[in-house]
């Protein structure tokens, strides 16, 4: 097997794999993704799928599921992958990423169950309902970096160019809306356009719908669930995420991502764990 293609884009560079035996990858988890103390889980799931896109006959993700065991951290780790089911237009395989604990013991940090096809192959007929999320332009949304203290930037918001819908920031200044939405324009900080891997980190990578909702604090993912429905066309991508249901100190996020030629590209949902007053 050979090791898997990456790009000279920093997403490509913190996400490149190096195989070590049959379906065993070693990588190195970037501090540059991280969120406090622990790197972002779209990331993470990126990483994740370009070891199954190595391992699987097929090369893009269609759908992909992890559930988050522990926050994983920056440093080394492995990823082991394994073939389900190989078929004609699909195929199924599982991967999960373990890193050493402070005791020496290895530690599972996510696990991973997905489906790979060929979206370069799939018929062009489009039939939905689904319309763009209204977002101003780019140059009238706000740059995630506007206004914060510097000290306070986490290292991911340096990787990406985010702009936020103005009428979901209401958190920022203190006046958080309460109707749990989060938009924004998403591409690379560096310019590459975006691919299936890129979508994953894309879907996870906006400020949590919780901040709107007048909560603050980490909402560490417990479960997200990814659809890839096209490659997407070169260029920044629009994000809509909407929570509607906050109980028992867990809410789901549901997103959708459309590209420049108004494409859903990536759909998915999240349950993440937040932290009440």
């Amino acid at each position: 097997m050979t090791e898997a293609t990456t790009g000279v884009s920093a997403f490509d560079r913190d996400t490149a794999i190096s195989p070590r035996g049959e379906g065993v990858y070693d990588a190195h988890l970037s501090a540059d993704w991280t969120i406090g103390h622990a790197v972002n889980g779209g990331y993470l799931l990126a990483l994740l799928g370009r070891a199954l896109g190595d391992a699987l006959p097929h090369p893009d993700p269609f759908t992909i599921t992890a559930h988050y065991l522990t926050a994983s951290l920056p440093g080394p780790a492995a990823v082991r992958t394994c073939a389900v089911r190989t078929g004609r237009t699909l195929s199924t395989g599982t991967a999960s990423l373990v890193q050493t604990g402070e005791d020496g013991r290895e530690v599972e940090r996510i696990r991973v169950l997905a489906s790979y096809g060929d979206l370069a192959a799939l018929p062009g007929d489009v039939r939905t309902s689904a319309e763009p999320p209204p977002i101003p332009p780019y140059e009238r949304c706000l740059g995630a970096r506007d206004g914060m203290d510097p000290a306070a930037i986490p290292p991911i918001t340096h990787q990406v160019d985010l702009r936020l819908d103005p009428a979901t920031v209401g958190w920022a200044v203190g006046a958080p809306s309460g109707r749990g939405e989060m938009r924004g324009w998403f591409g690379l900080a560096d310019g590459r356009d975006h691919d299936p891997l890129s979508l994953l980190l894309a879907v996870d990578a906006l400020p949590p719908t919780a901040f709107e909702l007048g909560l603050s604090g980490w909402v560490p993912t417990v479960e997200l669930t990814v659809h890839v429905r096209h490659r997407p066309a070169p260029g920044p991508v629009r994000v809509s995420i909407t929570t509607r249901n906050l109980s028992g100190g867990f809410l789901e996020e549901d997103a959708e991502v459309w590209d420049s030629r108004d494409r859903l590209v990536a759909q998915s949902r999240q349950l993440a764990r937040a932290a009440l007053a």
